[in-house]
């Protein structure tokens, strides 16, 4: 099996920075491109820590505006001008992203690279193309607009030879239809269905922070291969507090993964009072076995079946 998207949770805090927590982000790799979701205070630290450089970022994607996912921006954005990117840098994220990105970067008035925003509605879910993976967006529940993203790696059917070879198709043309490249040549055209079967599994991860475990989540999380999801109280007994700050308790987290027929749950966000999430891995996995404590830097490489 080939690599195909390497995952990195670069922090698992919520709300403030520990000494040895850092802010809940989460950054993607696939076939050399790069993508940020989230960057509160201090994610420069992980990012560098994690030795995949940040140079390279193609796109930042914020779930909402609360400080503690917001508030490293411009430092980082400084940080990449200083690298000597030129490239432009798209920005994704719920309504409000004009102003807030007009209201950090004023601490980083000048860059040597151009930034496009995208706003995606909070009432309908929005895709995003980028290359050859899916961005999903729905809106979750929480104090302000906030969203959770899937991202998709799609994979097409395997090539039939025989087929190909019935059709008459030159062979020259076998690898561009193969990547799903739709040819034309001397009044013919040559799709990719005509040489490829049925879409194969591809792979899913889902990022849901923030949150009340809302019903859409299920449906939007359904068959990911990773759920990195918000475990903000451990405890049982948080329950009314996770519901009055719209937040989520492991067992919740896990009810969800569970009901979204995930492979694997990782926890994340942290309350700060919470010295030891490993404490309470008992009530998420007395709902969904599968479930593994998030810690800073934690990685992993997904792969198609």
């Amino acid at each position: 099996m080939s690599k195909l998207i390497d995952v990195c949770l670069l922090g698992t805090g919520g709300m403030m920075p520990l000494p040895n927590r850092w802010l809940t982000a989460l950054l993607l790799r696939f076939n050399g491109k790069m993508i940020l979701i989230d960057c509160g205070e201090g994610t420069q630290i992980p990012l560098k820590l994690a030795g995949w450089g940040f140079k390279s970022i193609d796109a930042i994607f914020f779930t909402h505006y609360h400080a503690d996912h917001v508030a490293g921006l411009p430092g980082l954005l400084l940080t990449m001008g200083n690298s000597g990117r030129e490239e432009p840098l798209c920005i994704y994220g719920p309504p409000g992203l004009i102003d807030i990105i007009k209201g950090v970067t004023v601490i980083a008035p000048q860059l040597p690279f151009e930034i496009r925003l995208f706003e995606l509605s909070k009432d309908n879910v929005a895709t995003s193309g980028f290359g050859e993976i899916e961005i999903h967006s729905i809106p979750a529940e929480h104090a302000v607009p906030c969203l959770s993203y899937s991202i998709e790696v799609k994979r097409a059917g395997k090539f039939d030879v025989q087929r190909a070879k019935d059709k008459g198709i030159p062979v020259q043309f076998w690898s561009r239809l193969q990547k799903g490249e739709t040819i034309e040549v001397d009044g013919t055209t040559y799709t990719p269905d005509m040489v490829l079967g049925e879409a194969r599994k591809g792979l899913k991860i889902s990022y849901c922070t923030d949150t009340r475990p809302i019903g859409s989540l299920v449906d939007f999380a359904q068959e990911s291969d990773l759920l990195i999801c918000e475990g903000m109280y451990g405890e049982e007994d948080k329950i009314e507090k996770a519901i009055e700050k719209k937040h989520m308790t492991f067992s919740e987290a896990a009810m969800l993964a569970k009901n979204g027929n995930v492979k694997e749950l990782w926890l994340t966000h942290y309350s700060p009072s919470m010295d030891n999430p490993e404490d309470y891995l008992c009530n998420a996995r007395s709902v969904f076995s599968n479930t593994v404590i998030g810690r800073d830097l934690m990685s992993k490489t997904l792969v198609f079946e």
